[in-house]
């Protein structure tokens, strides 16, 4: 016969099988049970294990008030107590950003005393990615998920270490799963929208680059580098292709500003100094572009493009350390022949040493550099040849520096006519004029 259990209480072992539940006597502890100090321990445990720390605080105190100076359990309790007290510490030092100090407290004590806290894990994560320790991050939260799949804090803090690893489709898969759990999780919104308006926005940089909407490709990568400073590992890109963009819209200081950023963060990119070099070309800067093209050879040099930059700059440089003619009479690159003699003339009149006998040592001077200007200026062909960059100056006079010097004996005579005479007098014999160095 079946009895009828009316209003009597059901067993505890009863409620438990018709619930399908495992019997757990310190959870269902009969009456009075919850006092005896073996529940109490136990129960204490239990809790440890479940992660409940405060009521295993509890157990443990009404353990000690029962049976004072137990070694073992004052020594769970002290155990519990340094992890509760470290916790709190490394969430202050988290908060004042000594990340180390906030690992050593986790590892060190909490985790020693308690390595199923699972506050002190998702802290630790925490401070791995303030630290740019990206692998960490996601070897910890790894172990997190583990447990818990659905555990909302680690999809968000590996979905930001892929996302720092320029891993962005793994990084909005994390996102993407947190927000179907909770759709209106700040974070994880607003993770994943920065996430999507980054992409957007290089992506239309990209577009106009390709289609030659080159100021709106700049005023694009501008606008999404802006949009986190922090992520170095996609923003090289960024830098890179920036640069690109105004070296071909001849911005050369802004271009080499751009590519310096991106070699800070990866100085082998061999782009980069390619792209610097141009820069650095365009500003005339031509140590600093043969500087930047010699690294970028000897780091690739099978490239026959780089090869080619390199002899361009060394070109310019060469180019630069020469004299220059047409400053020198003052003249512009386009000038005339007519322009060029009139130049001469004016100068070599103004600059003769016998009209400076008070400067007569720098007007020597001036005036060889006058009539090494006009050696080479003066003649056509080697005009041309000068302007295409070859050495003209080593034929007859070496640059200016010692080859050529209508004062000096020895050499080439040159011979200077002017209709005329010089204005004023001054010289024995008017009308026309001529003197000879030889």
């Amino acid at each position: 016969m079946v009895r009828a259990w009316g209003r009597t209480a059901l067993p505890p072992l009863l409620i438990l099988c018709l619930l399908h539940l495992q019997y757990s006597p310190l959870v269902f502890a009969q009456e009075g049970q919850e006092k005896e100090p073996a529940t109490l321990f136990a129960r204490a445990s239990e809790m440890m294990n479940l992660r409940r720390y405060k009521e295993a605080e509890i157990d443990y105190n009404k353990y000690l008030e029962l049976n004072p100076g137990t070694a073992t359990v004052e020594k769970e309790l002290s155990q519990l107590l340094q992890a509760q007290s470290s916790l709190q510490s490394a969430y202050g030092q988290f908060d004042s950003g000594d990340f180390s100090k906030v690992l050593e407290y986790i590892n060190k004590i909490v985790l020693v005393f308690s390595p199923g806290c699972l506050k002190a894990k998702l802290l630790k994560a925490k401070a791995l990615l303030a630290q740019k320790d990206y692998s960490s991050v996601i070897s910890e939260t790894g172990f997190i998920l583990k447990e818990d799949e659905d555990n909302l804090d680690a999809l968000l803090l590996r979905g930001q270490a892929y996302y720092y690893l320029a891993d962005h489709d793994v990084a909005s898969r994390h996102y993407q799963k947190g927000l179907r759990l909770d759709p209106e999780h700040s974070d994880l919104k607003k993770a994943y929208f920065g996430l999507k308006n980054l992409l957007k926005k290089s992506k239309s940089a990209e577009d106009n680059a390709a289609k030659g909407k080159l100021r709106l490709s700049a005023e694009d990568y501008k606008k999404a580098l802006a949009m986190d400073p922090d992520h170095t590992a996609y923003n090289v890109h960024l830098y890179l292709g920036l640069c690109k963009t105004l070296v071909i819209l001849g911005r050369g200081k802004e271009a080499i500003s751009s590519c310096t950023e991106a070699l800070n963060i990866d100085s082998d990119l061999v782009d980069a100094l390619i792209q610097r070099g141009e820069a650095k070309l365009l500003s005339e800067d031509w140590e600093g572009a043969v500087q930047d093209l010699k690294e970028a050879a000897q780091k690739s040099p099978q490239d026959m493009g780089i090869r080619e930059a390199l002899m361009r700059a060394e070109k310019q440089l060469k180019l630069s350390k020469r004299k220059d003619w047409y400053k020198i009479l003052g003249i512009s690159k386009t000038a005339s022949a007519a322009e060029i003699k009139r130049a001469y003339k004016k100068l070599a009149l103004q600059w003769h040493p016998d009209k400076n006998v008070d400067n007569r040592e720098e007007a020597e001077n001036m005036f060889r550099e006058i009539a090494a200007a006009y050696e080479v200026l003066g003649d056509e062909d080697k005009r041309v040849r000068y302007d295409r960059g070859e050495d003209v100056d080593e034929m007859n006079m070496g640059g200016g520096g010692g080859g050529f010097n209508p004062f000096g004996g020895g050499g080439q005579q040159y011979t200077f006519h002017f209709d005329g005479g010089f204005p004023g007098g001054g010289f024995p014999g008017g009308g026309g004029f001529q003197f000879n160095f030889g």
